[in-house]
């Protein structure tokens, strides 16, 4: 018999490519399963341990799932726009197109090479023409639905990418990608509205199958506040701003406003005799992200306009001032500062000597944050807090002067880049008929090849004249084409869409196919993802939806989060630490199965760990192991003897093992707790080993334990399994085989072992038959020779049973 190797890999992957064993067929019988990892970026060259992670443990929850009858679907392809392959070009002069290509060749052949049932017939990849035509498409239906628009803005500019960030892509102050802090400038760009969903989108959390802890991090992200906005008017003039605030009880107490740097009302209200002083603190205010200039712990700084406005509930004027912690991106770009209830406008007031008033009687230290009773409130004095936000409200919105409001954190989406590896914006710009769509029949707008894209702060495209220059559909005279790339996130928000229809040549997809197909059943993926692609892929469904395409409002029904891979010192894998883990050397040493199943042994899925080359090589004794004992049992059941029709001890111990090992793993893989489920095929090994060598065997029996368990490792080692299926004799293939069901009469033992202890100490075990009475199993403890010894000469003051577990001997 040939060992395991990367030879048993190979023919097995050549049978099932020729046999097309996991091509989906939509018309087969059994229930559909859409199973999808979140696809690869081949900004390298090879797939790396991280990857094996996130793709080998789910093919073998896929594979259960199949041999349960479901109808697996588990295409694969590649997200392949985006920066590091333009900065990989800039370095070395490869460009992107030829630099990505080969890197997918390599990672296709990789994927393959580890066995997965993946439906490469539906291969996505987002750099082609056939797929970026449609992310163009999508991209002009939101424009039409008016939910794709053009403004200038202030927006998150990476100085070392050059290139324009999504407020999701900015991580503490830097650029998500390179590091580099980030800073501010005002550019025009294109938007996406998904602030028109942030209602729909905090609302339908609860429902998905999905880690808390991510929907959590979405609710902060879209951030709802219900509250009012009300109406400041500045002192002689016709000038008059928003504000919102969730605490309208505390308005009596606003001692001065405060605006953001960027408002474009602060040109309008400055004073000339602080213009300098304003000018200058703007400018200082553009060197900062919004991450710094939030920030708890920072000094807060802020310039006087000479600008008063009208407190609209008490017509006192108040001193409008401008500081960076206010954001113009956020509410209304303005806030009411009540220092006396509020730790940022207390620190603010206490630095510039401005007045702190009480208007909530609750604690005696200043600043107050929490409810309380209303005071120096007018007629409103003596209210509680809840009461006095409704009676204000209201009263404001008899005046006109303000109203109830709900605000939302989210910003809208911004999706212009300054690159050139993207998918181009169908978008023309002529002088007489503004900004017009690409016509449909003229998609895809196709990305040039020779292009100068070493990057200058300005898109790359601007400087091709065959793309840039063209005609208006519209006029028919020149204009220019919109020089912006798409972020890449737009092209991974609907990829999920293409996957089962993705060689339809005249639609983006068939609405019957994918309203069949869709939602996503189980989607895996880095939790890292959640304020970014996993909102936008929602935000894209429910427009899709709206639109009339889909009939389905969320995109992946449950979301399962692989953990970490670590280097093998306990830090991220970096090129840069040299801690990288390659797979490549390890599955020509040990096979695709062992790698695989010590990855799904060695670490809990969804919390990972540090690399262990000791751990791979016990995993490859192990597969040595099991390879020896079904071989072992082969042999005996080729020649059978002393076949028996009744199980006896020892046999009844190898069925409970049997089966408690089917009822464990079916349930644990369910869960993804794939660690436990080796555990169980281990203990399932040892209880075949002791069996084999018992004197006499039953070869009917054995047959069926070994026939369950090469079923029962087949998802966790598919190569292997399919090569012992073989050599039992069984037709091709066990991926066609019923998974195994387990017996609960099997789990009921004819005799359990039971702890003796004598007053709560352990001092034996003894075997009893399992419906043995109380009666029984006290006289059985008491007359064991081991208690005997402890309890002689004693006075037994009480025996406690607690029945399947352990007898507790009270003496003196």
């Amino acid at each position: 018999m040939a060992k395991y190797s990367t030879d048993i890999d190979k023919k097995w992957q050549r049978i099932w490519d020729e046999s097309k064993l996991y091509r989906f067929d939509k018309n087969k019988k059994g229930k559909k399963l859409y199973v999808l990892e979140m696809f690869s970026y081949p900004s390298g060259s090879k797939l790396h341990a991280g990857h094996w992670f996130n793709y080998a443990p789910v093919d073998s929850w896929a594979r259960v799932k199949r041999m349960q009858g479901y109808n697996v679907f588990q295409p694969m392809g590649f997200d392949a726009f985006g920066l590091p392959a333009e900065n990989f070009a800039i370095k070395t002069g490869i460009h992107p197109k030829d630099s990505t290509f080969k890197n997918i060749e390599t990672m296709e052949q990789q994927l393959k090479a580890m066995g997965a049932m993946f439906n490469w017939e539906n291969e996505v990849i987002t750099c082609k023409p056939d797929y970026y035509k449609w992310t163009q498409w999508l991209f002009l239906q939101l424009y039409k639905k008016g939910l794709a628009y053009r403004k200038k803005a202030p927006v998150n500019w990476c100085p070392s990418c050059n290139t324009v960030l999504a407020n999701e892509q900015v991580l503490d102050g830097c650029c998500e990608r390179c590091g580099t802090e980030v800073t501010k400038k005002n550019l025009t760009q294109w938007f996406l509205k998904i602030t028109d969903y942030a209602e729909e989108l905090l609302e339908k959390l609860d429902g998905l199958d999905w880690p808390e802890k991510t929907k959590a991090m979405q609710r902060h992200w879209i951030g709802k506040s219900t509250g009012a906005e009300v109406t400041f008017k500045i002192v002689n003039s016709d000038v008059s701003f928003n504000v919102f605030t969730t605490r309208a009880d505390t308005l009596f107490g606003v001692t001065y406003v405060v605006l953001a740097p960027e408002s474009p009302l602060v040109d309008k209200i400055t004073t000339k005799e602080y213009k300098e002083a304003v000018n200058a603190y703007k400018e200082q205010t553009k060197k900062q992200s919004d991450i710094e200039r939030q920030s708890i712990t920072r000094e807060k700084t802020g310039v006087f306009t000479g600008a008063y406005a009208v407190n609209p509930v008490n017509g006192r004027k108040v001193p409008v001032w401008v500081a960076d912690y206010v954001l113009s991106t956020y509410g209304t770009g303005a806030v009411m500062a009540v220092p006396a209830h509020d730790e940022r406008d207390f620190a603010f007031a206490s630095k510039y000597n401005l007045p702190i008033e009480r208007v909530i009687e609750g604690g005696e230290s200043l600043p107050y944050t929490e409810s309380g009773t209303m005071v120096n409130s007018h007629e409103f004095n003596g209210m509680n807090s809840e009461e006095g936000r409704k009676a204000i409200i209201e009263k404001l919105s008899k005046e006109n002067l303000g109203s109830k409001k709900v605000n939302y954190r989210l910003r809208d989406w911004l999706v212009s880049r300054q690159r050139y590896w993207g998918a181009p914006i169908p978008i023309i710009h002529c002088d007489k008929c503004g900004s017009v769509p690409v016509p449909e029949d003229q998609l895809p707008v196709k990305l040039p090849y020779n292009v100068e894209f070493a990057p200058d702060g300005k898109s790359p495209l601007a400087k091709c004249d065959e793309f840039i220059n063209t005609t208006c559909p519209v006029c028919g005279r020149p204009a220019k084409r919109d020089a912006d790339t798409l972020d890449t996130f737009v092209c991974s928000s609907w990829y999920y869409l293409r996957y089962p229809d993705s060689k339809n040549s005249g639609k983006a997809f068939d609405t019957d196919l994918i309203n069949e197909m869709l939602p996503v059943d189980k989607y895996v993926g880095g939790p890292e993802h959640a304020c970014m692609h996993l909102l936008y892929a929602r935000f894209i469904t429910k427009a899709l939806r709206d639109m009339g395409y889909l009939n389905f409002d969320e995109p992946f029904t449950s979301l399962t989060h692989q953990g970490l891979i670590l280097g093998p010192d306990g830090q991220k894998m970096s090129k840069s630490k040299g801690n990288t883990i390659s797979p490549d050397d390890y599955i020509k040493e040990f096979g695709a199965d062992v790698f695989r199943m010590y990855l799904m042994f060695g670490f809990d899925y969804t919390e990972g760990g540090a690399w262990s080359d000791d751990g791979i090589k016990s995993m490859g004794r192990f597969i040595d192991r099991v390879e020896r004992t079904l071989e072992s049992c082969r042999d005996y059941i080729n020649t059978p003897v002393n076949d028996k029709t009744t199980l006896d001890k020892t046999e009844k111990e190898l069925n409970y093992i049997r089966h408690f090992t089917i009822k464990s793993i079916t349930e644990d893989a369910d869960k993804m707790q794939f660690n436990t489920c080796i555990a169980r095929l281990m203990e399932y090994t040892n209880g075949l080993s002791k069996y084999i060598n018992e004197k006499t065997k039953n070869a009917s029996f054995l047959n069926e334990c070994l026939v369950d368990f090469i079923k029962l490792i087949s998802p966790f080692a598919p190569h292997f399994a399919e090569e012992q299926w073989e050599l039992l004799g069984m037709p091709f293939s066990i991926f066609n085989t019923k998974w195994p069901e387990f017996n609960p009469d099997a789990l009921i033992k004819d005799e359990i072992e039971i702890a003796i202890q004598i007053n709560g100490k352990v001092k034996g075990r003894i075997n009893i038959p399992s419906d043995f009475s109380e009666t029984a199993i006290k006289e059985a403890a008491l007359n064991s020779e081991d208690i005997k010894k402890h309890t002689e000469g004693k006075n037994i003051v009480k025996v406690i049973v607690i029945k399947g577990r352990l007898v507790n001997i009270v003496v003196k």
